[in-house]
């Protein structure tokens, strides 16, 4: 067990050594790393808490959007990734080209009608996508569905 810990160890310090390393020689040849665009700032007291979105290196990240108006899950969840798609192409990406999802529900009994508004709206070949409900408390903003992704441009 404790040889195969050390070897999987050095596996990790290994690669990371091999980023640096190709990081580094970049730098070296006058390539400098990509820059983080980020845009639709939210700040709390003056600060800023955290962006809409993230583009790092070709990927898209998208902050959880959520419906904040009355509704069933269905309507929360129509509105919520029709917000996803504005922010995709807003950032050069769209929901074709998304990779991963996340999906918060409120409770976990609105699994069946949030997949019935969800099915074919990624195309062809759907992200691998991950479904919680939450804990106490709810999703934030009374929302019944919270979504946010990962994609590229």
């Amino acid at each position: 067990m404790a040889t195969q810990r050390r070897s999987v160890l050095k596996s990790l310090f290994a690669s990371i050594l091999g980023v640096t390393g190709i990081s580094a020689a970049a730098k070296a040849a006058g390539n400098s790393a990509p820059e983080k665009e980020v845009k639709n700032v939210t700040d709390f007291q003056g600060v800023p808490l955290f962006s809409g979105s993230t583009t790092y290196n070709g990927l898209v990240f998208i902050a959880g959007k959520g419906a904040h108006f009355d509704g069933d899950v269905k309507a929360h969840t129509d509105h919520v990734l029709k917000e996803l798609e504005k922010e995709l192409i807003k950032a050069g990406s769209s929901m074709e080209k998304v990779l991963k999802v996340n999906v918060y529900l409120n409770d976990i009994a609105d699994y069946k009608a949030m997949n019935e508004v969800y099915i074919g709206r990624f195309g062809k070949n759907p992200p691998v996508r991950t479904t919680v409900a939450v804990a106490k408390g709810g999703v934030p903003g009374d929302s019944l569905v919270e979504i946010d992704c990962i994609a590229y441009k």
